[in-house]
């Protein structure tokens, strides 16, 4: 079984799998670029799809990450659009689409369609290190992602075929790659270590801090900038640049988009540069726009005072998440910072001029999230056997229902994952309306969750409301839900009546819900809230409150009741349904298909134009020797026909055009190929027979001289051996005389596996000869007197037993074997 982790990143992808040894990173920022190019024949996808940027740049779509679960009608969405080479469309459902030319035709596509194509070819890059299937897998998210981005985002795992087990928000996933590795952490019922995590990615900066006990972490606050990211910083510097070479060459680079692009590229490498140099760095690029080549220069000092605004930015997340977590800056044991965008000095200096001390940089800044998410992966997943490490991470929005009144369900910074029970008093089906009630912390314009209708709700049998009993959940995922509704139906029966057996879960809710007293609200519906209650864990009765041995008391009516499982439905914002879904996994499906078909048609192609260069190559260099002039020659010409056939007519065509192609040269090509073959190997074999007849030689001629190695050997069969030696001999010197005599340009007289299958024939005569052991000499035998063996003889049990003894280093049974255990150490 698979155990992957995936930073799904929004410039760079990393892919992180569990093995015995550890945690290893396969996929690297060139590899795995978050970047897919549409093409009329295929999909390009990661570094291949990078190269193409500028190329095609209409087709090829980037930063398209935070773009998940959100309507086109986005004030962000509307934004983003104009810094976009793509075209940005609204689909049918109010959801933001991509426009692109794919095989010739205008497509629309979902942004879950196009993440669903990148991880698939992270699940790719994922199988080719692992050498084997990829299912399940743990993917980062941001820890402000909303319900309608991480639902988006689990949809393009079931398109790419995936089955994600848990989506952890990315400082989340930083936390855990820290935390499960420390050995001197405190002990449960001790004070706890906090730790900061900074993680300023491409393009959002976040922050948590969080209590670490033994093998046991639990987030505290969190605190985010979701638009503060290393993509900021490049803009400042593209800015700058668009005005000084419009001033100093008259350009408008903004009118054209690979130019700007090409810009941001350059932008980008001098921002890097930059944290590693503070000296002047020159800005040059060649035909950059209008043919013109234009240059410009850049220092650290200069870059730093154009990003007042950006750096004043770094402080309210440090100072907002101390005081949601009720700490002090004295209270933090370290701070730990990641993310590509903290390698920017003042960034750092920042970071660490708040809270008075040295940041720590002990994790890969690129890798820790997808390294904590193959961790998380190897905690649930039952393949690997892992150091117990409990996980409790948080709610970053407060969540409310609301029905005829509000209710906030789930404060900010709640425990997740998390279930609680309402119960209500009703006569007929209601819905629940699930939404945000801080909208103003929202990176998000629209405060919606759901609306869960619970149905066939019907009164009580005396007319009065019934009771039901609402579960509300964020899971794993940081995902809100109604999980379940039940109807609980209470019956009164006569003392004399037998008892009706009450369903065993609602026997389990009694003890699980504890419930508070009913409050009234002003439309006459009450609802009680269960004491709240950690996912998968139950609460157990007290003990105290069992009475034992308690006198018999008066008979009173038995009350029986009973559950019935409500159906609930659910109306999600963007939740895009199971047909569409499906067809969307149908249609990736198709598209990995189409890939391959294109892939094996362009190696097809590949193959020709590698043997054209091979062959011109050697006709003038190792084969020249082995090929007549005039063959030669229009051997050449067909190779230089062929080559201008490939980049004009040849450009385009199917696959079994060019195997067809490639066998036509061949059919020339390989009898040179041949000549030039044997040639290197008939000497070989030649002189492997020739050794082979010496050897015979050599035991007949001890032989004849009375050898004693030898003298056993019967004359008959010595002489067998001379005459199959003396005919090799001369079969030999025959060939070789006419080989010698052979022109190398014409196939040869005798190939090399003639002469080996030449070699095995005299072997088999004349090795069982030569080699006849001599006969033993019998001793003559003494008689033994008997004797009482004292045990069992060479090992072995007694006969009649049926025992036998253990063997040593035997395999282990079914029972003995262990899963492989990860080494964290």
């Amino acid at each position: 079984m698979s155990v992957v982790g995936i930073d799904l990143g929004f410039q760079s992808c990393y892919v992180a799998v569990a093995r015995a040894g550890g945690i290893e990173t396969v996929a690297n920022e060139y590899s795995d670029r978050t970047c897919i190019s549409f093409g009329p024949k295929n999909r390009s996808i990661g570094a291949a799809a990078k190269s193409q940027v500028i190329s095609n740049a209409k087709n090829t779509v980037q930063s398209f990450k935070r773009f998940h679960g959100r309507a086109f009608s986005d004030p962000f969405v509307q934004a983003e659009k104009a810094s976009l080479a793509y075209e940005l469309v609204q689909l049918p459902t109010g959801s933001t689409g991509i426009k692109a030319m794919y095989m010739e035709e205008e497509r629309n596509f979902t942004i879950e369609q196009v993440t669903g194509m990148l991880l698939t070819k992270l699940k790719e890059t994922a199988e080719n290190a692992l050498k084997k299937p990829v299912v399940d897998c743990v993917v980062s998210v941001p820890c402000f992602y909303t319900d309608a981005e991480r639902r988006s985002v689990m949809d393009a795992t079931q398109i790419a075929g995936l089955n994600c087990l848990r989506l952890i928000n990315e400082t989340t996933a930083v936390a855990l790659a820290y935390g499960i590795y420390k050995q001197d952490l405190p002990a449960l019922e001790e004070k706890p270590r906090n730790v900061v995590f900074v993680d300023m990615g491409h393009s959002a900066y976040q922050v948590s801090v969080c209590a670490f006990n033994k093998g046991k972490l639990k987030v505290l606050a969190t605190a985010f900038d979701t638009t503060l990211g290393g993509r900021k910083f490049d803009e400042v510097l593209v800015e700058y640049f668009c005005e000084e070479f419009g001033k100093k060459y008259k350009l408008d680079i903004k009118s054209k988009i690979r130019a700007l692009l090409r810009l941001y590229q350059e932008c980008e490498r001098l921002k890097k540069l930059m944290s590693a140099n503070a000296s002047d760095l020159p800005m040059n690029i060649e035909c950059f726009m209008n043919d013109i080549d234009v240059s410009g220069t850049m220092n650290r000092g200069k870059f730093l005072e154009m990003c007042e605004g950006l750096l004043a930015r770094v402080e309210p997340p440090l100072r907002s998440v101390l005081e949601q977590a009720k700490l002090k800056k004295e209270d933090i044991y370290a701070v730990e910072i990641v993310g590509g965008t903290t390698r920017i000095p003042a960034v750092k200096e920042k970071i660490s001029k708040f809270f008075g001390k040295e940041v720590s940089t002990t994790l890969n800044a690129d890798e820790a999230v997808a390294r904590g998410c193959a961790l998380q992966c190897a905690i649930l997943s039952p393949a690997f056997k892992v150091r117990e490490f409990s996980i409790t991470d948080l709610i970053p929005y407060p969540i409310s229902l609301r029905w005829n009144s509000d209710c906030e369900v789930f404060p900010k910074n709640h425990a997740a994952p998390f279930s609680k029970v309402l119960t209500f008093y009703r006569k007929e089906p209601f819905t629940l309306e699930a939404y945000y009630s801080s909208p103003k912390e929202l990176p998000y314009p629209d405060p919606a969750i759901a609306h869960f209708l619970v149905q066939k709700v019907t009164p009580q049998t005396d007319g009065s409301s019934s009771k039901v009993k609402v579960k509300v959940r964020v899971n794993i995922h940081g995902i809100f839900s109604v999980s379940s509704a039940s109807l609980v139906e209470v019956h009164k029966s006569d003392e004399n009546e037998e008892p009706m057996e009450t369903d065993q879960h609602a026997k389990e809710e009694e003890v699980t819900d504890s419930l508070l007293p009913a409050a009234q609200n002003p439309h006459g519906a009450q609802l009680e809230q269960q004491q709240t209650q950690p996912e998968n864990k139950t609460c157990q009765a007290d003990s105290k409150d069992k009475k034992v041995d308690q006198p018999p008391q008066a008979k009173k009516a038995k009350v029986k009741t009973t559950t019935v499982d409500l159906p609930i439905e659910n109306q999600l914002v963007w939740q895009i349904g199971k047909d569409m879904l499906n067809l969307f996994i149908e249609n990736e499906g198709k598209m990995i298909m189409q890939d391959k078909l294109e892939k094996e048609r362009n190696d097809a192609k590949n193959a020709v134009e590698e043997y054209v260069y091979e062959m011109r190559d050697k006709l003038c260099g190792v084969y020249e020797k082995f090929v007549s002039e005039d063959d030669r020659n229009s051997f050449t010409l067909k190779l230089e026909d062929t080559e201008i056939w490939l980049y004009e007519d040849g450009e385009d065509q199917p696959k079994q055009i060019y195997i067809d192609k490639l066998a036509e040269l061949k059919t020339l090509g390989q009898p040179i190929q041949a000549r030039f073959q044997e040639s290197e190997e008939r000497p070989k074999a030649f002189e492997d027979l020739g050794k082979q007849i010496q050897q015979y030689m050599k035991a007949v001629h001890a032989f004849k001289a009375k050898d004693e190695l030898y003298e056993h050997l019967d004359e008959g069969d010595v002489a067998k051996v001379e005459k199959s030696t003396n005919e090799a001999m001369e079969w030999m010197n025959n060939n070789l005389n006419l080989q010698n005599k052979r022109s190398l340009t014409l196939d040869p007289v005798i190939k090399a596996k003639d002469i080996q299958a030449k070699a095995k024939e005299l072997a088999s005569i004349c090795n069982p000869i030569v080699n006849k052991p001599k006969p033993k000499v019998e001793l003559p035998k003494e008689e033994q007197k008997p004797t009482e063996p004292n045990g069992p003889l060479d090992g072995q049990g007694d006969a009649g037993s049926g025992t036998q003894p253990p063997e040593q280093g035997s395999a282990p049974t079914a029972t003995e074997k262990k899963l492989p255990e990860m080494d964290i150490d």
